[in-house]
């Protein structure tokens, strides 16, 4: 069985000051430099954010995150900072176990990048409780302008049939929707794979999905150190193997370090284990997988994309999501309320947004609608 993920994932927690090589921001300047730096921002913890204008002032359900604020008086969330709150410092900064945390000032350092689809600090290497409030006058280094994602808002084209809905309305408006595809074969995943998959920062590699690992486009293959293609929705399951549909749907597939796609292999996904040598960040036991922080929320919609896409009307089985950790050769894929968890606790990057806009520009035509709207995931599955 799984471990709790309050006893793995731990990260050394800072006491003392947050790190001085960072800038000190103040919340409304880490909102205006959301590029992905890395800052320690103080503020006043106002409560605990559970949707991009929602944020919970009493009756906290988690300790996951918090928003803070310049002012401990503020009550609009656009002048909020969410921060994400990970295993390491939930026991102190947690609002579920600290509610008289509220009202205090914090300092945060981390990467200033999209939390809930809103403007927020994740992954975390320091908190600690007080800090001097930056003067306003302050201002972070510029960054360069970054390039939008392309792609844009498809709700009134794309998506024009499934918004408005729902539970069982929404999935079947959005199964006839991401269907209609263009299907590869098994080598042509190799290339699509090379371009959707590309390292932001260098051209000529690939992001490798569980390690972080940045590698160069043509080691691929099966040898030591190589990257291969990791069906991140358990081929077995469902027995789909690499004919071309669910096992070549490049929605789902993403370059893996080969013996650490093999130690994962065909396990369901769960918090806890140990930690995996070759991917910092992952766990792993007898049945399950659990990636690193920064792709666990890309993972979860990866195997909600192929749910809906494959509902057994096409030839192949009908895929599902459910609560199991050993579903074999089932088509079921777990456990469900962890992924709903890590789909709200990483929300899309722009990373993963360029990946779902060249896989429709490029290769497949569709969209994996999870990237697009995470929120339809509690929509559909609660």
């Amino acid at each position: 069985m799984a471990f709790a993920l309050a006893v793995v994932l731990v990260a050394p927690v800072a006491v003392t000051a947050a790190a001085s090589a960072a800038t000190t921001l103040t919340v409304a300047q880490a909102l205006a430099a959301q590029d992905g730096r890395t800052a320690a921002v103080t503020g006043y913890v106002i409560g605990q954010p559970t949707s991009t204008t929602t944020v919970l002032r009493s009756g906290f359900t988690s300790d996951t995150a918090i928003a803070i604020a310049d002012t401990a008086a503020e009550t609009g969330t656009s002048r909020m900072l969410y921060v994400q709150v990970t295993a390491a410092y939930r026991s102190t900064f947690g609002l579920l176990t600290n509610p008289g945390l509220r009202g205090q000032r914090i300092t945060a350092t981390g990467a200033l990048t999209a939390y809930f689809s809103h403007g927020g600090l994740k992954n975390p290497t320091a908190m600690t409780l007080g800090g001097t409030i930056p003067s306003p006058s302050q201002s972070p280094t510029p960054a360069p302008t970054a390039t939008p994602v392309p792609g844009g808002d498809h709700d009134s084209t794309y998506y024009a049939n499934a918004i408005g809905k729902s539970g069982t309305a929404l999935r079947s408006s959005l199964h006839s929707i991401i269907k209609v595809q263009t299907k590869l074969s098994y080598d042509q995943v190799w290339e699509a794979l090379r371009d959707t998959d590309q390292d932001p920062a260098n051209s000529s590699n690939v992001v490798l999905l569980y390690t972080g690992r940045s590698q160069s486009k043509t080691s691929n293959g099966g040898g030591v150190n190589d990257w291969n293609r990791e069906h991140v929705w358990a081929k077995s399951h469902g027995d789909f193997g690499t004919a071309t549909g669910p096992g070549t749907d490049v929605h789902h597939l993403r370059p893996t370090d080969v013996s650490v796609n093999s130690t994962r292999g065909n396990k369901d996904f769960d918090n806890g284990g140990s930690p995996v040598a070759e991917a910092p960040g992952c766990y792993t036991d007898a049945d399950s997988w659990e990636p690193r922080n920064a792709v666990k929320g890309d993972v979860a919609r990866m195997i909600m994309y192929m749910a809906i896409r494959y509902e057994g009307t096409d030839g192949w089985p009908n895929l599902e999501l459910n609560q199991s950790v050993n579903n074999g050769t089932a088509p079921y894929h777990g456990k469900m309320s962890v992924l709903l968890q890590w789909n709200q606790a990483d929300p899309p990057d722009a990373f993963e947004k360029r990946r779902n806009q060249r896989i429709y520009e490029r290769w497949q035509g569709n969209r994996n609608p999870f990237v697009d709207h995470p929120e339809w995931a509690s929509a559909i599955w609660g």
